[in-house]
């Protein structure tokens, strides 16, 4: 698109008239086109202008970079025009920056971008040196860039020897060569920018996709234990991850937990962490070792920059026993008939620090139709609508809720948290695990 773009440009300047004679003697003075030397040299003026647009259209072509392309600009200006000052700006944002120029003192960058505020308001090419100010007033002539109404650049022009005959012609043209180039540029940075979404559009699907497979497709529903799960991610990928592992055929291990910040950097540190979790579970029963082993990995990768909060349970159906490690995560609610524990036992969060102190390991025997309630903080905390959910509330809904069977529990405590608090609770991604003892 962009090379028929710049070739149109480049054949309505000099072919739209049907004749290169009426091109060449257009605009031209009589007193010229009666004088042959001086009409021999303005043919070589125009040959040479011709040329200058060609070389700078391939240049475009082959994606040449905004240096090279500035490089030939200067080279055209000062060595084919005579123009001994030039400052091009180009609009970046709200402001424009000095993008090339050569010739007299350089002006300071404040006081240029300051000055350049005072001639948005010019839409053609004018004449600076009666300009009152004086930093403009250096300078002859002022020629601005637009496309699509929208003001891109503009070139400051001073020491410009030129005819006074010729002066339309050379301007025009100069106006074609800037608009020419700072065009393409735009066109680029467009493109780039098209580019870089949908690179971003991809690493989101694939992020997406990846933490997809970190969740668990199935949960058991019968035997020994009844689990059910919800998770609402608050984006496309959120920063929690819960999982349900097997280990044998009278243990199972959960885990629950939430990244530090959102996106496709925490979706893949909580693959990882998955990774490394049921890598180490697969050979190691003691939970204070699994959990060393995460942190110095999470510590590894992210250079102490990024923590997650962490709960590990380990479950043995024949003895009913249940170890567990709370590493700073919001704990657990066991409910055991009408008793309520919260499984605080733990250690602080994992990745935070290069060795964890503190770290115990919780115990508890589980009866049947014991309860334990897995959640991360997107379930009590929603800061964006100011809410947030005290344990005895969360308590409340929770035995209200007891003798439902998981799934419909983990949906009926997030409906009811919103009615109560006439809150969305969608400021943070929301994760449910509950595990019913049969």
């Amino acid at each position: 698109m962009l090379p028929v773009l710049l070739f149109s440009i480049t054949f309505l300047y000099f072919y739209a008239i049907p004749s290169i004679k009426r091109l060449v003697l257009s605009n031209i003075p009589t007193s010229i086109i009666n004088n042959e030397s001086e009409l021999i040299q303005l043919l070589l003026k125009r040959q040479a202008e011709l040329n200058s647009l060609l070389e700078i259209t391939q240049a475009i072509n082959k994606n040449s970079s905004s240096s090279v392309l500035f490089e030939m600009l200067g080279v055209i200006l000062n060595v084919h025009l005579k123009i001994g000052r030039v400052r091009l700006l180009i609009r970046e944002s709200e402001h424009f920056y000095c993008a090339a120029r050569f010739g007299g003192e350089f002006e300071n960058a404040k006081t240029l971008q300051q000055t350049c505020q005072a001639l948005s308001d010019y839409k053609n090419i004018t004449a600076l040196r009666a300009n009152p100010d004086a930093l403009l007033s250096q300078y002859e002539y002022f020629v601005p860039v637009f496309h699509k109404d929208e003001f891109l650049a503009f070139v400051l022009i001073g020491d410009f020897d030129t005819g006074h005959e010729l002066l339309g012609n050379d301007l025009n043209f100069i106006e074609t060569l800037i608009n020419l180039i700072v065009v393409a540029l735009e066109n680029k940075k467009l493109f780039k920018e098209r580019v870089d979404r949908e690179r971003l559009q991809r690493d989101m699907e694939l992020a997406v996709e990846v933490q997809g497979m970190l969740i668990p497709r199935e949960l058991p529903k019968t035997g020994a234990v009844e689990v059910g799960a919800t998770y609402l991610p608050n984006q496309n990928i959120g920063g929690d991850y819960f999982d349900f592992i097997k280990l044998g055929p009278n243990e199972f291990l959960w885990c629950i937990a939430d990244a530090s910040g959102k996106g496709v950097s925490a979706a893949l540190l909580m693959a990882n962490l998955q990774a490394s979790l049921r890598a180490w579970s697969s050979v190691e029963k003691d939970l204070v070792k699994i959990i060393e082993r995460l942190n110095e990995i999470v510590v590894s990768n992210t250079n102490g920059e990024r923590f997650i909060t962490l709960f590990l349970g380990l479950y043995n159906e024949k003895t009913c026993e249940l170890r567990y490690v709370n590493a700073g995560h919001n704990p657990p609610i066991l409910i055991s008939g009408e008793k309520v524990k919260f499984l605080t036992e733990g250690t602080t969060v994992i990745g935070a620090f290069d060795k964890l102190h503190s770290l115990n390991e919780g115990i508890e025997i589980l009866s049947p139709g014991s309860l334990v309630f897995n959640y991360t903080d997107g379930l009590v905390e929603s800061a964006g609508e100011e809410v947030y959910v005290s344990d005895e509330e969360l308590v409340a809904h929770l035995m209200s809720s007891r003798l439902l069977s998981v799934d419909d529990l983990n949906e009926a405590i997030l409906r009811n948290i919103q009615l109560t608090n006439n809150a969305r609770m969608n400021s943070d991604d929301i994760t449910i695990l509950t595990i019913r003892i049969l």
